[in-house]
């Protein structure tokens, strides 16, 4: 019972961000457009919309392939979380704000998603 609460979880919040990813990326393209020219930072709110983007369906994917005897791959679902938030999220606030002190958090995020995708492997070597 709790794996499967767990998988559904999963799936909601994946679900939920590919919503707010949308919305975001609309957001940006549409409400903020000015400023992120202005700030000449619209590739870097495009870059994280798109990671947010490729990490939520990866979260996705975990929501779906989770099972019984896959519980360890709820650390990768939280480093593609921490990894979004940080990374994506602090590429949001750089581009609207353009304090760059917010690019030096950036690569945390990414060492998160790499952990994650690095995790993924050696989870999918240890079960197959």
């Amino acid at each position: 019972m709790k794996n499967n609460q767990m998988k559904k979880n999963i799936l909601s919040i994946g679900f939920v961000l590919a919503a707010i990813s949308v919305i975001i990326g609309a957001f940006g393209a549409h409400g903020l457009n000015d400023i992120l020219v202005e700030n000449n930072r619209l590739d870097t709110f495009e870059t994280g919309v798109k990671y947010l983007f490729y990490h939520t369906f990866g979260i996705i994917v975990l929501g779906l392939v989770y099972k019984e005897g896959l519980e360890k791959i709820q650390i990768v679902f939280y480093l593609f979380l921490a990894g979004i938030i940080i990374f994506s999220g602090s590429l949001f606030i750089l581009s609207i704000s353009n304090i760059t002190m917010f690019g030096a958090i950036t690569p945390i995020g990414g060492v998160c998603f790499i952990a994650g995708w690095l995790y993924l492997a050696i989870l999918t070597k240890k079960y197959n």
